[in-house]
C-alpha cells in the first residue's frame, strides 16, 4: 500500500548519524562506468530473443545482472533497491542454458532473471522479511503460487527487492521504501527523491537495469506509484487473477501482486505466467474462466473507436503535470479514441475513512493467519508480537518513524465488526457500484484516464512523503485493473499515465495501454551516476 489514506508525512528521530555506503572493492569500482553504461537487452522480450538465436546465455544475463548490482545498487548510486540475490541464481540459469542445448520442453519465461519483492514468498534459500527484522529468520523453503509459476515458465528468481516497511502499513508517517533490513531505497532518475512505496525496490530496479521484470504487490497505489515516479510500466490486475497464497499479506480485501517491466509488452507476457485459479487462495476461484492470451491481445488499434473517460477530479494537482497529461490525451485522440470529461465523482472522499478502517482491521486478522504458518525461527507469531518486538527494537525499528498503525490495527476486534463490515460495504459502494462502474455506464465509456502521481518528490527525512495526487484508490478498492505507463518527463522526472477498468478488463486495459504506447513512442533512460551522493541516508540493518 502506498498511504493509509491520502497524505502519509512522516518525521525521522536519529539515534545514530546516518552512514554512507563502504566504497566498493577495486575490481568493482575499475569497471563501474563500463558496467553502467553496459548494453545488454533491456526488455523481456528482447532477452528471450537474444536467448533463442543463442547471442546471450542466461548465465551470462545473471552474472551481468549481479555485477550491475553490485556496481550501481550496493555502491555507486548505492539505489538499495535489492534487497537480497539468491544464492542459486547462477546455478538456475546454467540449469536453464542447459534444457536450452538440450532441446527440452521451455517455458514462456526460459532463462529469464525475474526480481520479487520481499513479501513474496520463494523456496530459494532467501528469508521474505516484509523489510522487517521481526521475519530475518523467515526461511519458509516454499514458493508463493505466483513464483512457482515464474519457476514453471523457466524464470530465474535474481533475488529479492527493498519494499515499504510492512508494505507502508507500519507507522502513519512512513517514509516510502524504507525498511528495517533493507534501508531506504533511491530513485534512479534522480537519488535525492524518492522511490514511492511499497513496491520501490521493483520499480527502481526495473529502471535501473537490474532486471528485465519484476513482480511487486498492490493494496492501494504500491505497483502503480513506483511505476509511474520510476519510468516503468506497472499493472495491478483484477483482484482474484493472481494468486495471494504465500505472499505476506496486508488485506485481503484489496492485496494483489501485479507485474512491472519496461514496456507493456512485457507486463502482459508476466501477467500471462502468474494469472489463473488456485484452490489456496478462493479469491482466484472465477480467474481461469476470466484469464485470457494478454500477449495477442495486444493491438496498436486497440483504441480506435473508443470512448475513454477522463477523471478530471484525479487530475489538477501539479501544472506540470497537467501538461504532459494534456499531450497524451492528444495522442490517445489521434489513436482513435473518443474523450469524455469527467469533472467530479460525488461521495468519493468518503472512500479514505472507510479504506482505512477495512484495513486496519483485515492487517490484524490476515497477519495474524499469515504468522502461524511461518517457522519456529520467527518468534513474534501475532500483531501484538510484532508491537512488541518493535519496541523491544526500537533503535533499529522505531527510530524513523512510529508504529501507530500496527496498534490501531491491534485495537480492532475483528471480521464480524458490524463497523468493519459497514466500511467495506461503504468504502466497496462508492469505488465500484457508485464510483467506476458509474462512470463507465452513465457515460458509455470502455476505460477510465488520469495522470498517476506527480513527479518524484525529494526525500526529506524531516518533514517526510510530501507527493502530490493519486489515482489508485478507486481501483484499489473496488478491485479493479489499474495500468500505469510512462507518459513523458517532468523536469527530467518520467510520470505516468493511468488507465483503469471495470472488473476483469484486464486485457481490454493492457491493449489500450499497449496501443498509447506505440502511438506516443516515448523513450527515456535515468542518468546514473557513480558519484556518491551528498547527503547520506539510511542503510539497512547490519
Amino acid at each position: 500500500m502506498r498511504h493509509a489514506v491520502r497524505a502519509a508525512l512522516v518525521t525521522l528521530a536519529l539515534a545514530s548519524p546516518a552512514m554512507s555506503a563502504p566504497p566498493p572493492p577495486a575490481s568493482i569500482a575499475a569497471q563501474m562506468p563500463a558496467i553502467i553504461s553496459a548494453q545488454m537487452p533491456a526488455t523481456i522480450s528482447a532477452q528471450l530473443d537474444e536467448l533463442a538465436a543463442g547471442r546471450i546465455t542466461s548465465e551470462q544475463l545473471v552474472q551481468a545482472y549481479l555485477a550491475r548490482i553490485e556496481a550501481i545498487d550496493r555502491h555507486g548510486p548505492a539505489l538499495q533497491a535489492v534487497l537480497a540475490v539468491n544464492p542459486q541464481a547462477i546455478e538456475l540459469a546454467r540449469k536453464r542454458d542447459e534444457e536450452r542445448r538440450a532441446h527440452a520442453p521451455m517455458g514462456p519465461l526460459h532463462g529469464v532473471p525475474i526480481l520479487l519483492k520481499d513479501n513474496i514468498e520463494t523456496a530459494d534459500p532467501m528469508p521474505t522479511t516484509a523489510g522487517s527484522l521481526a521475519l530475518r529468520d523467515n526461511m519458509t523453503g516454499r514458493d508463493a503460487t505466483l513464483a512457482a509459476r515464474l519457476r514453471a515458465a523457466g524464470a530465474i528468481v535474481l533475488g529479492k527487492t527493498n519494499l515499504s516497511e510492512w508494505a507502508n502499513m507500519r507507522g502513519s508517517r512512513s517514509v516510502s521504501g524504507w525498511s528495517g533490513v533493507g534501508g531506504l531505497t533511491r530513485n534512479p532518475w534522480s537519488p535525492d527523491r524518492s522511490a514511492c512505496g511499497s513496491s520501490s525496490g521493483s520499480g527502481a530496479a526495473v529502471a535501473a537495469g537490474l532486471a528485465a521484470g519484476a513482480i511487486g504487490t498492490e493494496t492501494d497505489g504500491s505497483v502503480t506509484c513506483p511505476a509511474s515516479v520510476n519510468g516503468v510500466v506497472g499493472f495491478k490486475p483484477t483482484l482474484g487473477l493472481v494468486s495471494r497464497h504465500n505472499i505476506v499479506p496486508l488485506a485481503h480485501s484489496q492485496d494483489t501482486a501485479g507485474p512491472m517491466a519496461r514496456s507493456v509488452r512485457d507486463v502482459a507476457l508476466l501477467l500471462g505466467v502468474i494469472a489463473g485459479s488456485d484452490p489456496a487462495d478462493a479469491a482466484t476461484k472465477d480467474a481461469d474462466a476470466h484469464r485470457a492470451d494478454y500477449l495477442a491481445g495486444l493491438d496498436a488499434g486497440a483504441l480506435h473507436g473508443k470512448r475513454i473517460g477522463v477523471m478530471r477530479f484525479e487530475a489538477g494537482f501539479h501544472p506540470e503535470t497537467d501538461a504532459v497529461f494534456a499531450h497524451a490525451l492528444d495522442v490517445l485522440r489521434q489513436a482513435g479514441a473518443t474523450l469524455v470529461e469527467i469533472k467530479q465523482l460525488p461521495g468519493s472522499d468518503a472512500i479514505g475513512d472507510a479504506e482505512l478502517l477495512v484495513l486496519l482491521t483485515e492487517l490484524k486478522a490476515d497477519l495474524n493467519t499469515y504468522l502461524l504458518t511461518v517457522p519456529q525461527a520467527v518468534h513474534a507469531r501475532t500483531l501484538a508480537e510484532l508491537v512488541a518486538f518493535n519496541q523491544a527494537h526500537a533503535d533499529r525499528e522505531l527510530g524513523l518513524f512510529g508504529q501507530e498503525l500496527f496498534e490501531k490495527a491491534q485495537a480492532t476486534t475483528g471480521l464480524s465488526n458490524p463497523a468493519y463490515l459497514a466500511a467495506r460495504a461503504t468504502s466497496l459502494r462508492l469505488a465500484g457500484a457508485e464510483g467506476i462502474d458509474r462512470m463507465l455506464a452513465d457515460h458509455t465509456l470502455d476505460a477510465l484516464v488520469a495522470p498517476t502521481t506527480g513527479p518524484a518528490w525529494t526525500i526529506d527525512t524531516i518533514n517526510g512523503d510530501h507527493s502530490s495526487g493519486q489515482t489508485s484508490t478507486l481501483p484499489a478498492v473496488a478491485g479493479y485493473p489499474h495500468l500505469s505507463l510512462p507518459m513523458g518527463l517532468v523536469s527530467g522526472l518520467p510520470v505516468g499515465l493511468s488507465i483503469v477498468g471495470p472488473a476483469w478488463s484486464d486485457a481490454r486495459v493492457l491493449a489500450y495501454g499497449y496501443a498509447f504506447e506505440q502511438a506516443l513512442r516515448f523513450h527515456a533512460e535515468p542518468g546514473l551516476t557513480v558519484l556518491q551522493m551528498p547527503v547520506a541516508l539510511f542503510k539497512p540493518a547490519g
